[in-house]
């Protein structure tokens, strides 16, 4: 075995595939160097001056070497961005090199797809998962929506088709149907309107009914339905992150360092969410870590988070659990230069669908809270 460095982190690769690897990296500078020979991703002496200012305030997550490797993409795209007229969307989950280095906004689902609609720019470049970037097409519908990597599923949007609701419209005549975001567009389109983890009490209370259904997350279901008298009906989707965690680990935590505040998403199960001390959507995690500051804290959602919070909260000691979403992993600074420079890879949504997923965000989005 040995350590290699790829575009992302230093990971463990079999022998065999380091030159895998290498071959992959050099094929990708090629042609670059051959479409646009002014882009530099080399790191040169020049490079580490213009990017020193940005390495200081991030050398806590990364060494001299790994960062040799992300600042010349860093500058390469956010030269080539303004040249697009794009902007770029980096979800909580993207490391931090993402994050903090070429994104134009950061935060959830929503809130990117929003602040993308406001925007001038032409070009949408979604930094996260599918779904996400259909939300920002849906809101959106004239601008080029740019995903890094279309395979960036995620396990909780593929738990439900829009097969599903119209059979669950069956099953429970009547009983109004509300969505988590992270859903596809055709189930959007399919549902009465949809939620975030931040607002789904309040969209479930406003539907004035006394049983709703809210898909496709369980824990996130079972969670809104302690916090209301309306009877939440629960789907069998799960966040395949999140579920990981159990309450055996949080104690277990909690015993190694006692004087931590935990702070959980409520896509974990209910007995992670009796653990904690406060449970919140990403936003709501970075807010009460940024409002309270704690000596140590624990984020009981996905890795990455932790470190792109504890950059803007030097104070607060973080302790990592760390589960990785292998699809959120999937976007890399390498990906985002060649989504930019080839203008690929475009998502589509059908218009059809389209205006009928709007019409169930529109509707979340007009609830008074």
């Amino acid at each position: 075995m040995v350590l290699v460095m790829d575009n992302t982190a230093t990971v463990d690769l079999p022998s065999c595939e380091l030159s895998r690897a290498e071959r992959a990296s050099a094929a990708f500078r090629q042609k670059v160097k051959n479409y646009a020979p002014e882009i530099e991703l080399d790191y040169t002496p020049a490079i580490a001056r213009e990017m020193r200012p940005l390495y200081n305030k991030l050398k806590s997550l990364f060494s001299e070497q790994e960062w040799a490797v992300h600042a010349p993409y860093i500058k390469a795209i956010n030269e080539l961005k303004k040249q697009r007229n794009a902007v770029i969307l980096a979800h909580n989950y993207m490391t931090p090199e993402i994050f903090h280095g070429v994104s134009d906004f950061a935060g959830d689902s929503l809130a990117l797809a929003k602040e993308a609609a406001r925007s001038d720019a032409k070009v949408i470049v979604q930094c996260g998962v599918h779904f996400m970037a259909e939300t920002s097409k849906i809101l959106s519908p004239e601008k080029t929506v740019l995903i890094p990597d279309s395979k960036a599923g995620c396990s909780l949007a593929e738990a439900i088709t829009a097969q599903d609701v119209r059979d669950l419209r069956k099953q429970y005549p009547g009983v109004p149907i509300v969505s988590y975001v992270n859903t596809s567009a055709a189930v959007k389109a399919e549902v009465d309107i949809c939620c975030t983890s931040a607002n789904a009490v309040q969209i479930v209370e406003s539907m004035n009914a006394p049983r709703v259904l809210l898909v496709p997350d369980k824990y996130l279901a079972e969670n809104v339905n302690n916090q209301t008298d309306v009877e939440v009906i629960p789907f069998e989707g799960r966040c395949e992150v999140h579920e990981q965690f159990t309450a055996p680990i949080i104690r277990s935590f909690r015993n190694a360092e006692p004087d931590m505040k935990v702070i959980a998403h409520p896509e974990c199960p209910a007995e992670v969410l009796e653990e904690a001390d406060f449970t919140g959507s990403t936003g709501g995690m970075i807010d009460w870590v940024k409002d309270n500051q704690p000596e140590k804290v624990m984020l009981v959602t996905e890795c990455s988070m932790s470190d792109n919070v504890a950059v803007e909260n030097p104070n607060v000691e973080f302790i990592r659990p760390c589960n990785l979403c292998p699809y959120m992993k999937m976007i890399t600074l390498p990906k985002i230069l060649d989504s930019l420079l080839f203008m690929k890879e475009e998502v589509f949504v059908d218009p059809a669908i389209s205006a009928k997923a709007l019409r169930s965000v529109q509707r979340m989005i007009d609830v008074k809270i």
